[in-house]
């Protein structure tokens, strides 16, 4: 549709054989190159007058003429840039773009240009400035790799975790930044395979980092772990780098007791929400109580366990979950600390007879 549907013309290098046509509906430019400088007028000329309404008979058009296939350009699917002199400030990124790299621009931000690229599968922003990601970058419903190695980020906002990037998110490199810790609902991620956290200043992995199933490849090397998250035993991976954390040694006989006796009537309810799988959700309770509930923990026995509980460290050897793992430390170590919960005296002793049986 032309007509009473441009916004503008852009002619200035008409005789270069270049022009530009904005449309209103849908809202894109369809720019012309490589054009013969007469024809491309005369073109013009008639899609000015369809604009205006003038009947199609009376239009000046030429017979077409099929061009040949090594004239059409292809639209373009990846377009790599890899200084801060090559980036486009005043030209838009093509639509059709499936692949885009922006490296060593000293990008302080996201450019919004790029949260309207819809077909991206694959998104590098390394070596940049950036501080912070925008809650559009989850409008990216075809994004499968975001690499934003080496920047200036400090926190993974829960909002990403929650977005459209739950379905098709598949690697994401955030090594080398300075972030802390990662939110509750980063778990909710489930389709990454591949994920980089190495160089960051990490005190702890995310809680519930067992629901990421399909998870492979997992590197956090030179962070600030004294611990593994209980969750960690139900990874399945291929490859596991943790060398360089300052893990605490394990000591079981020395618990962090937090049980409350007898339970609060809270601790019951929420023991047996979990336990029992009772739906819940925001409309049923408040909110601090589902974000309670959602990192209930799991004693030894298989029971929940919410405030009330006793806390332990013990040693797991890596290979228990991963094929291949990647030396701890500098002394040949694949074995690293990881806590263990339980919900009563009666468990906690029961373990500790165990564990002294076979230490003997």
């Amino acid at each position: 549709q032309v007509q009473e549907n441009i916004e503008r013309f852009f002619t200035r290098f008409v005789e270069e054989g270049k022009a530009t046509v904005r449309l209103r509906e849908p809202a894109v430019d369809v720019c012309l190159s490589k054009a013969n400088a007469s024809n491309l007028k005369n073109f013009l000329a008639a899609v000015r007058l369809a604009h205006q309404g003038t009947d199609i008979g009376a239009l000046p058009l030429s017979t077409l003429v099929p061009a040949k296939t090594s004239e059409v350009e292809k639209p373009k699917t990846k377009m790599i840039i890899t200084s801060r002199r090559d980036y486009p400030l005043t030209k838009n990124f093509p639509y059709s773009l499936e692949h885009l790299q922006a490296s060593y621009c000293k990008l302080a931000r996201i450019d919004t240009r790029v949260l309207c690229l819809k077909k991206l599968r694959k998104l590098d922003l390394s070596h940049n400035h950036i501080k912070q990601l925008p809650a559009t970058i989850g409008d990216l419903i075809c994004l499968q790799e975001l690499n934003l190695h080496d920047n200036h980020l400090e926190s993974f906002s829960g909002a990403l975790c929650n977005s459209t990037l739950q379905k098709s998110l598949q690697f994401l490199d955030l090594s080398q930044n300075k972030i802390k810790a990662l939110p509750i609902q980063f778990c909710q991620l489930r389709e990454l395979i591949n994920l980089k956290l190495d160089d960051n200043e990490l005190i702890r992995l995310p809680f519930k980092i067992g629901q990421l199933e399909h998870l492979r490849f997992l590197s956090a090397a030179r962070n600030k772990l004294p611990f593994l998250p209980n969750d960690f035993r139900k990874l399945c991976l291929e490859n596991l780098d943790l060398f360089g954390n300052p893990f605490e040694q394990p000591n079981p006989l020395v618990p962090n007791i937090q049980l409350k006796i007898p339970l609060t009537l809270l601790e019951c309810a929420a023991r047996a929400t979990v336990n029992y799988r009772i739906p819940y959700g925001c409309h049923l309770l408040p909110s601090h109580l589902c974000e309670d509930l959602e990192v209930a923990k799991t004693c030894q026995c298989g029971s929940a366990c919410l405030s009330s509980f006793i806390q332990i460290t013990v040693t797991m050897n890596l290979h228990h979950v991963a094929h291949t793992v990647v030396l701890v430390d500098n002394m040949g170590g694949t074995e690293a600390p990881i806590i263990c919960y339980f919900c009563s005296l009666d468990c906690y002793s029961q373990f500790l007879d165990r564990y002294l049986q076979s230490n003997g």
